[in-house]
């Protein structure tokens, strides 16, 4: 059993749509998917899959990743109305959360390229469980990236690590030994945390929660000591302060992105 499978699952239980299912016989209609507000769309594929798992066809319109226009019809579907109805939520609420996280990320990517051509606005873990790699791809879909989809495939030395362990060099010295394959990332909020590893040549410096200004001071330092490393900025970054750090960071990671974004409307109409 898959997502969709599971995602259904929890829609029709063991007894399916009782509505529909005492309204309808085996009768056939069309519906259409309609954008009722400006966005860039995202979550057709998972809408096609949806579908298609109870035998209702589907034609996409427009493609994920592209901007549409109020009142554009992205799909249209065929099928036995029980199933159209059946599907329906559940496409919706994928389109509907994918799309706002994809058009907010292309306002903050715009936004950022504008004073940065080379700057990454990233995706964090901080997503709904069970529907990260949909929120992320919908990042990916509006321009940003995913960064580290899980506690797997990356090194991320944060705040509490150090703390038990006594000591960034201790924490990054440690992790040295036992892992060469991946990205090594240190999470610091201090200045002399900062010089630490980028002495200690990891790959990424994450800035948390610094104001803009001792930011990019340090982002210099850091270039300083080690050229090749990566500078992240993360932590009480908003649409409304992204551009103080945008010039100088290599990469800017938003919780945001993934946990305070507002759907966009899109409903579904039989013909």
């Amino acid at each position: 059993m898959d997502d969709i499978d599971r995602f259904l699952k929890e829609d029709i239980g063991e007894e399916g749509d009782i509505t529909s299912n005492s309204l309808f016989a085996e009768e056939i209609s069309r519906a259409y998917i309609l954008a009722k507000e400006n966005c860039v769309v995202a979550g057709l594929e998972e809408t096609r899959m949806v579908f298609e798992r109870i035998g209702v066809r589907v034609e996409l319109l427009v493609n994920d990743g592209d901007f549409v226009k109020e009142k554009t019809i992205v799909a249209e579907v065929k099928g036995p109305v029980r199933s159209i109805l059946i599907g329906e939520r559940l496409a919706l609420n994928f389109i509907c959360r994918m799309s706002g996280i994809a058009s907010e990320t292309r306002k903050i990517v715009d936004i950022c390229k504008d004073i940065n051509p080379h700057v990454k606005v990233t995706a964090t873990r901080k997503t709904t469980p069970g529907f990260r790699k949909y929120e992320k791809k919908a990042v990916v879909f509006g321009g940003g990236e995913s960064h580290r989809h899980g506690l797997y495939d990356a090194v991320m030395i944060k705040d509490n690590h150090i703390k038990r362990v006594g000591s960034v060099e201790e924490a990054i010295s440690r992790v040295k030994k036992s892992v060469y394959d991946k990205i090594i990332e240190v999470e610091v909020e201090n200045e002399r945390d900062a010089i630490v590893a980028a002495e200690m040549k990891v790959d990424v410096i994450m800035l948390d929660n610094l104001p803009p200004e001792t930011a990019k001071r340090l982002a210099k330092k850091i270039r300083e000591i080690d050229g090749d490393v990566l500078v992240e900025i993360s932590g009480g970054v908003t649409p409304n302060n992204i551009v103080d750090y945008a010039s100088f960071a290599d990469r800017i990671s938003m919780g945001y992105l993934t946990h305070s974004i507002k759907n966009k409307d899109f409903s579904l109409e039989l013909k």
